[in-house]
Order: structure tokens, then sequence, then C-alpha cells
């Protein structure tokens, strides 16, 4: 049976990038991103719930982000789920992480001007920037 590890996420920037970079120069980013999920509960109270992710990106896609994305931008991005575990001082530990593959800027620019290559272009119509594979070989931590 074939399996299928993507996710799509739609948020907003939790802070600017954190940028980091590979023996051999390549680039790494991490950043976090909010969504949020709205209702109205049974007693007619509104309800929120924001969900942080972080986010990992490597290559020509972290050159995207680190360039591009400032704390609160729109932001939509695809990638795959991992999950990684280590031990510190004796305790095992647990994160998740989405390795982007694919970034969409949304929104416009802070100095105004559209970012997706003029005013009548719609976000949606941005081209996402791919990125290649790396092996875990290539990654010195």
């Amino acid at each position: 049976m074939a399996s299928y590890n993507r996710v799509v996420l739609l948020g907003n920037v939790g802070k600017d990038p954190e940028v980091r970079y590979t023996q051999g120069g390549d680039a790494v980013v991490s950043v976090s991103l909010a969504t949020s999920e709205k209702w109205k509960a049974k007693d007619g109270q509104k309800q929120e719930r924001t969900e942080w992710h972080r986010l990992e990106a490597w290559g020509k896609t972290a050159e995207v982000v680190r360039d591009y994305v400032k704390k609160g931008d729109p932001l939509l991005v695809e990638g795959s789920i991992r999950y990684e575990e280590w031990e510190k001082d004796g305790q095992k530990r647990f994160t998740t992480k989405i390795r982007v593959s694919t970034v969409q800027l949304l929104g416009s620019r802070r100095d105004g001007t559209d970012r997706n290559g003029g005013e009548d272009r719609k976000p949606s119509q941005a081209a996402p920037v791919k990125d290649a594979f790396i092996d875990d070989e290539d990654v010195p931590f």
C-alpha cells in the first residue's frame, strides 16, 4: 500500500525567520506559523483556537523565506510532517515540524507594492517556489 505525507497550511508568521547554514553553505530557515479556527459554541459564544506550527525550509525555499517573509505576513505552505526525538538531561523530548517544500507569499509588501507581479494579479496566481530534497547525510546537526 502506498503512503502520503503532505500538509498544507495557511496562516500568519509568528516571528521573523531564524536562519542558519549547513557546512556546505545551504540556507536552513525556521519560522513559526499560526493557524486559527473560529466557531460558535452551543451557547452562542464565539470561540477561537490558534495552533502554532514549526516550519523548516531548506535551500532555495529557505532563501525566499529569509529574504521576503517577516513577522505577521500571511503565508501558504506545503510540506511534510517530521517528528523528532532527542534526549536532554536524561529526559526524552519530542517536537513536530513541517518540512516546507513549497511556499507562497500572500498579501502585499511592507512598501505597499504587490508581491505577486502587479496590482492585477491575485495572490492565488503567484508561482510557488519548489525545493529539492536534501538527504539527511547533508545535514551537519
